[in-house]
């Protein structure tokens, strides 16, 4: 007996297949473009710094018109994710894009203590105490182990500017 709706909608497989290759053709062009500035040429110290980011992109360009050629000739093969499914993973994905652009700005505990905090509160439902223990203790426990015991910097913010750390 089939208990899964069928009238459920999303995009399908076959435009994903697609849109990815294309993204990734882009990317490919880009750092074969870049490295092309860079030089891929072979210098007298060796191969100059666009050599193999060159070969590289060009290997991602190649995949990318493999996949998209393989999509374009397949028939279809139905829905690739439910809408609710990529709301989901979008619930996931925006946060985190966020946290590692933000980290440029507010550095990285201050950023990583807000990251927990909201998926702790937002995503666990965690009580306020433990996730202020959680969200305050990590970053500190984290400072200490790379910064202080380690000795290897992270990125920091204009907080951790102020407190002199």
């Amino acid at each position: 007996m089939n208990t899964q709706n069928t009238s459920s909608t999303g995009p399908a497989h076959r435009s994903v297949e697609i849109g990815v290759a294309i993204i990734l053709a882009i990317v490919g062009i880009i750092v074969t473009y870049g490295s092309v500035q860079a030089g891929i040429s072979w210098g007298a110290e060796g191969p100059r710094a666009g050599f193999f980011p060159f070969y590289v992109g060009l290997a991602i360009i190649i995949g990318s018109c493999v996949n998209l050629w393989n999509a374009m000739r397949e028939s279809p093969a139905g829905l690739f994710a439910e809408w609710s499914q990529l709301r989901q993973v979008m619930s996931v994905v925006i946060p985190a894009t966020i946290y590692v652009v933000s980290i440029s700005y507010i550095g990285l505990y201050v950023a990583s203590g807000i990251f927990i905090a909201w998926f702790m509160r937002w995503l666990g439902k965690y009580k306020w105490p433990i996730v202020a223990a959680v969200a305050i203790g990590m970053p500190v426990f984290i400072y200490f182990v790379f910064e202080k015991w380690f000795l290897v910097p992270l990125p920091k913010g204009p907080i951790e500017d102020w407190l002199n750390l």
